[in-house]
């Protein structure tokens, strides 16, 4: 699925024009006009995928759950911290007018873990937003690392960075042990602050916050030490209007939801032969299993 690759770097018309170096300059334009086909039919607005996947998250859709200044909000739509599966229609057919609301296993309707319906739709909101963050992430990082590999030793022993020459999966497969355990438990903490509502400062987000709002880190800057917060951490965004935060909410919802179809069409392509046809031709075979990150060097069962 590298012409996604292609594509998002065309679309830009920057100096970050790169092409894998599996792709020709005599197929680029066929994969440009197959991509901008795929984009047409899902009925999803992507346009400069890399540059706003790359800021999505922390500035243009997450700036959706900015705080305001205004003590009267004018939307009620989607940026309410209530939750009702009538807010999801609506934001359905902002986000996508032609399907609308589509819901085929009625996951709106039910009841997770006896918190009642309005705790489960906050709980299906904030997992929706929050693995289209990091799809965003993940598509783009699947692109640079294609591409480009940082120049300076990865480990205090000197060894290099895995060589831009593996596909993204070998790459994380040739990375030390140690490093797969540091990336981790930094996801892993920041999980932890996210559930916990930074220490207090905010409530659960099926208890009342609003969707995909990520708390600040004041209880550990004011305690432990100085950090920036992962939203807006200079305050470019603190006087932005309700109706702006709505609206990039919704793109950022369209953009997550595009991100996860595009980094499992990388996967697939790579690890399933024919799986993607249009890509069959620039995938580059992976023989390992990407649901295992750390296959061959640590395992709950043994020999796995």
């Amino acid at each position: 699925m590298y012409l996604f690759r292609t594509v998002g770097f065309n679309c830009t018309r920057t100096r970050l024009e790169l092409v894998p170096t599996h792709v020709t300059s005599q197929n680029k334009t066929g994969y440009n006009i197959i991509i901008h086909t795929i984009i047409s039919s899902i009925n999803m607005k992507f346009s400069l995928v890399v540059l706003s996947s790359l800021v999505v998250a922390s500035s243009n859709g997450v700036t959706a759950f900015a705080p305001s200044s205004s003590t009267t909000s004018t939307s009620t739509t989607a940026l309410s911290s209530s939750a009702s599966k009538a807010e999801l229609e609506a934001i359905a057919k902002k986000a996508n007018p032609t399907l609308g609301y589509y819901d085929p296993l009625s996951l709106a309707d039910k009841d997770f873990w006896g918190k009642g319906n309005d705790a489960t739709i906050a709980f299906l909101r904030q997992s929706e937003i929050k693995h289209g963050r990091i799809a965003m992430f993940a598509f783009v990082g699947y692109i640079v690392q294609s591409n480009f590999v940082f120049p300076w030793a990865q480990t205090l022993a000197g060894a290099p960075h895995p060589s831009a020459d593996l596909s993204p999966e070998a790459q994380w497969d040739a990375i030390p042990l140690g490093a797969k355990w540091q990336i981790f438990a930094v996801i892993s903490a920041l999980e932890l602050w996210d559930e916990c509502g930074g220490g207090g400062v905010l409530p659960h987000y099926t208890k009342g916050r609003k969707p995909g709002q990520y708390p600040p880190f004041t209880l550990f800057r004011d305690n432990v030490h100085f950090v920036l917060d992962l939203y807006d951490p200079f305050g470019f965004n603190k006087n932005m209007s309700e109706e702006t935060k709505e609206r990039r909410l919704v793109s950022e919802l369209n953009n997550g939801r595009l991100a996860m179809l595009g980094i499992f069409g990388f996967l697939c392509a790579d690890t399933i032969p024919g799986s993607v046809p249009l890509l069959n031709d620039i995938a580059i075979p992976y023989s390992g299993q990407v649901m295992q990150p750390f296959e061959g060097q640590f395992s709950y069962f043994g020999s796995l």
